[in-house]
């Protein structure tokens, strides 16, 4: 009995040995295009226990913003629900005093404050509260409606400020904290995610490339900051989508590397100067793409040619397909965001598709005009989905 039940034991072991041998086997050779295809993981980092040093770290510089504005009550004739019942019918013409609420960021020692332009869009008056309870007045520095930041300042010195991260370096998935004064309340700090990057097209500003959030963002949040987990500014919150009013999880913040180009501008000349490439345009899609008999998936389609334009000069046609600038594939927005970035003067080298066929187009661009009407370098067909302000 005993020599039996030894000898199934053994049989049994080479029996399993052979199994997991032929399992190493076939997994020693899988296939390689399998391995190969297999994307890098970049290592996870174990989640802190608490983010209670950042926020300590981070909250002394964000400040809430009180604005005061008079306005005529006769402006308000158009929002008048009567006029187009009883026509003469006009309110009272006389001073009337408008509040709000929102955020600020300070980025200096001595005193800049960097906001949303629709926080302190007509202020007469503008109130800084600090987290140790200061109150200071302010004042406006520069705006830039088109990106919808604002840069103001108090005179004072030794003030805790943020430091500046990149944005180029914020990844869809990085921990993300919102930091503001939502609906009057006072600093208020939540969590979220970066749901992703580079979102355009909401018809919120001229020039969109918005890091989205679902870090709580409500009304007064405004101009508040959005920081990562090492306390470094990557966006100025602006923005919400949706449809109660109040936070659904899908919130906006400027990116940090365009605040930081606009700000600097705004210190240095209290205006922002953009270059102008001269073009109406519309995003290429599935459908022009065949049109216009080309092989692309993205790319800007020329709609409209400014008038003694630098894109007239250099050739450019209704119809031509912008591809690439400075030798870097380009859609619309991108297209849109990198030439207003630059400044006037700037030579750029565009990669075109004019019936199939690759040209080269070098512009050498020239000052947007402050009174143009209608925003160049823009998606006329495209349907906004607005957004409400932070």
């Amino acid at each position: 009995m005993w020599i039996i039940a030894a000898l199934l034991l053994s049989i049994g072991s080479m029996a399993g040995g052979a199994f997991v041998g032929a399992s190493m086997v076939q997994a020693a050779h899988a296939p390689e295009q399998a391995i190969a295809a297999a994307a890098p993981v970049r290592e996870a980092a174990t989640m802190p226990a608490t983010f209670a040093p950042v926020v300590k770290a981070v909250l002394p510089a964000v400040v809430n913003i009180a604005s005061a504005r008079v306005i005529r009550t006769s402006a308000l004739d158009q929002d008048n629900p009567f006029g187009n019942v009883f026509p003469g019918l006009r309110m009272p013409d006389r001073p009337l005093r408008q509040e709000g609420e929102g955020s600020g960021v300070i980025v200096s020692s001595d005193g800049y404050i960097v906001t949303n332009n629709h926080v302190v869009d007509g202020a007469t008056e503008l109130t800084i509260s600090t987290a140790d309870k200061r109150e200071m007045k302010a004042r406006v520095i520069g705006t830039d409606a088109r990106t919808d930041v604002a840069l103001i300042k108090v005179d004072a010195k030794d003030l805790p400020h943020v430091a500046l991260g990149s944005s180029a370096k914020v990844e869809v998935g990085d921990i993300a904290l919102a930091i503001g004064n939502p609906f009057g309340l006072g600093q208020t700090v939540t969590m979220g995610i970066i749901s992703a990057t580079g979102r355009g097209g909401l018809g919120i500003e001229d020039y969109e490339d918005f890091i989205q959030t679902d870090a709580s963002i409500n009304p007064g949040n405004s101009g508040g900051a959005l920081v990562n987990t090492k306390g470094e500014l990557i966006g100025i919150n602006t923005a919400i989508l949706s449809r109660s009013g109040g936070n659904q999880g899908v919130g906006f913040a400027v990116p940090v590397d365009m605040v930081r180009h606009v700000m600097t501008q705004l210190k240095e000349k209290g205006i922002v100067t953009r270059a102008r490439l001269g073009v109406y345009f519309q995003e290429l899609t599935p459908k022009l793409a065949s049109a216009l008999g080309v092989k692309v998936s993205k790319g800007a389609v020329v709609t409209e040619i400014v008038p003694d334009g630098p894109a007239l000069k250099s050739g450019l046609k209704k119809d031509d397909v912008i591809v690439a600038l400075n030798g870097k594939d380009i859609d619309g927005r991108s297209l849109r965001n990198a030439v207003g970035s630059m400044a006037p003067g700037t030579t750029i080298d565009l990669t075109v598709l004019r019936d199939g066929v690759e040209r080269k187009h070098s512009v050498t661009l020239d000052r947007m005009p402050e009174d143009t009407q209608r925003a160049e370098q823009t998606q006329p067909f495209s349907i906004p989905r607005r957004g409400r302000r932070g």
